[in-house]
């Protein structure tokens, strides 16, 4: 099964917080959204496999949320709420929802009920999986043969740079700290990395830019992080 990308919406941080350790530890990445709003935004900028919604939020709540969500995505939604009352659960189906999960809950019925859905999403949705090739306007990544090209020409890439490459092209558009290219790329915490990833991406960028010091692909965004441009 490929990676999954889940958005935890709720007020409540320790709340996403919590699920967030529970589905780390099923491999899958969570990404946070404190109201319906804020969640809109990172379902337009990034690829989510799932939703968990709460419902009573400020500025969008859940049940709105969802009808948004649904005018343009068939993502799984697993509504969570402290209500438990028959005419949430049924309002919140009705609108799109595919679960319906109440608080207090069981951390692992919840993971349970996640992992269902994700697999009903693969074998009977509309998941394509994630692309095994992507394309960038000629810079090109071949997840199954782990290989990039500029224009057909091959790159020469060390295994991380080319951890950092697929990572950032795999969510192309999307700017990511320092601290969070070297947690995702190394795979431990974050000490005094601004030097090695820097370091990284200069390589980077003479081997895959025309011009590294006006970047076409690998770009700066001053005082927030780097992102591979679409």
């Amino acid at each position: 099964m490929d990676h999954f990308f889940v958005l935890v919406v709720d007020d409540e941080k320790e709340i996403r917080d919590a699920i967030e350790i529970y589905l780390k530890n099923e491999g899958i990445t969570v990404l946070k959204a404190k109201d319906g709003i804020e969640a809109l935004e990172i379902i337009n900028e990034q690829q989510i496999h799932l939703i968990i919604l709460d419902i009573m939020m400020p500025k969008l709540d859940g049940i709105s949320a969802t009808y948004k969500i649904r005018e343009k995505k068939n993502i799984p939604i697993i509504i969570l709420s402290a209500k438990s009352e028959d005419a949430d659960k049924i309002l919140g189906l009705h609108m799109g929802a595919d679960d319906y999960v109440t608080k207090p809950f069981n951390p692992m019925e919840l993971v349970a009920r996640v992992k269902s859905q994700l697999r009903r999403y693969v074998t009977f949705g509309t998941y394509e999986g994630i692309k095994k090739i992507i394309d960038l306007n000629g810079l090109t990544l071949d997840k199954a043969a782990k290989e990039v090209t500029v224009h057909g020409d091959p790159v020469k890439l060390t295994p991380i740079e080319y951890k950092i490459v697929e990572f950032l092209m795999t969510h192309a558009g999307r700017v990511f700290s320092i601290n969070e290219i070297y947690e995702r790329v190394w795979k431990e915490p974050c000490y005094n990395a601004e030097n090695t990833v820097a370091v990284h991406v200069r390589k980077i960028r003479e081997k895959i830019e025309i011009d590294p010091k006006n970047p076409k692909y690998l770009k700066v965004v001053w005082g927030i992080g780097y992102k591979m441009e679409k």
